[in-house]
């Protein structure tokens, strides 16, 4: 492993200083480094690089921040196939498992390239609009579609085009194993071992109580209608892109062929993660 991407998450002055770190220890091990371009400004290591570049020249990227940087990196790196290591700066941080005390130890295995990754799928979003695609994205953890206002909004499910019910309800997460510790949680919806080939649909506080989440397998589509009439509604992609739909809209969502690949760290399983990072009780 000689190429490596570093992306930190700059409002954090931690990530700015551990970075520092990393790129020194790095740089004595001869390692070719790629920084993106604000974090290469603020370490004073000459040219940066967009995002989108650095992913087309590295073998590996080191991501430091939390969940919300490592998801704007999974939609960014799409189909490459590079393996991302994520270091937890603090907060939950389900996908950036690797804590700081953890990192150098990781990284004397990734240098030599003597270490595991974990696939994890990914979401296709087509949104279309008078019957016509208008837009496609790649998704790591969970599609909501959700009203701007304080009341129920009507939504019609279908799954391999066969009519499922009508949702009267906050909203709608449709939510891949990786988001399932994340919105479709707190919706009521169950935990999956992220490397399950599945979907959870989960309604948003839906007025019929009897409609609870559905865990369907990876090959299906779901089709969300939002029935005419409907105003005020919101589609939001991990948490991080909105799109403003409206009546008759139908938002697609199926298996991406786009994975994401985490390294893994040693002798930590996904349990041991769950336990810290939801503070289940011990033995």
């Amino acid at each position: 492993m000689n190429k490596i991407g570093i992306i930190a998450k700059l409002d954090k002055p931690e990530a700015i200083k551990v970075g520092q770190n990393i790129v020194e220890w790095l740089g004595k091990r001869k390692i070719e480094l790629y920084l993106d371009a604000e974090f290469g400004n603020i370490l004073g290591q000459g040219k940066g690089y967009s995002r989108d570049k650095l992913t087309s020249l590295v073998e590996l990227i080191i991501v430091l921040g939390g969940d919300g940087t490592m998801l704007s990196v999974a939609r960014t790196v799409g189909e490459k196939k590079i393996p991302i290591l994520g270091i937890n700066l603090g907060g939950l941080g389900f996908l950036t498992a690797i804590k700081i005390n953890e990192i150098y130890p990781v990284l004397e295995k990734v240098i030599k390239d003597d270490f595991e990754t974990e696939e994890r799928m990914m979401l296709s979003v087509q949104i279309h609009k008078d019957g016509k695609k208008t837009s496609t994205y790649s998704v790591l953890n969970d599609v909501v579609i959700k009203g701007t206002l304080a009341r129920l909004i009507n939504l019609e499910a279908r799954i391999n085009k066969e009519y499922v019910t009508t949702y009267r309800a906050d909203g709608l997460i449709i939510s891949t194993p990786t988001g399932s510790t994340a919105y479709s949680l707190s919706a009521g919806g169950p935990i999956l071992y992220p490397t399950i080939h599945s979907i959870i649909v989960a309604p948003i506080c839906p007025f019929t109580l009897t409609n609870r989440p559905v865990v369907i397998p990876d090959w299906m589509t779901v089709e969300v209608l939002i029935k005419p009439g409907q105003r005020d509604v919101l589609l939001t992609l991990d948490g991080q892109v909105d799109v403003q739909l409206g009546g008759g809209d139908i938002i697609e969502v199926k298996r991406s062929d786009a994975c994401l690949y985490l390294v893994k760290c040693p002798g930590k399983s996904y349990f041991d993660i769950l336990r810290e990072r939801l503070m289940w009780g011990g033995k």
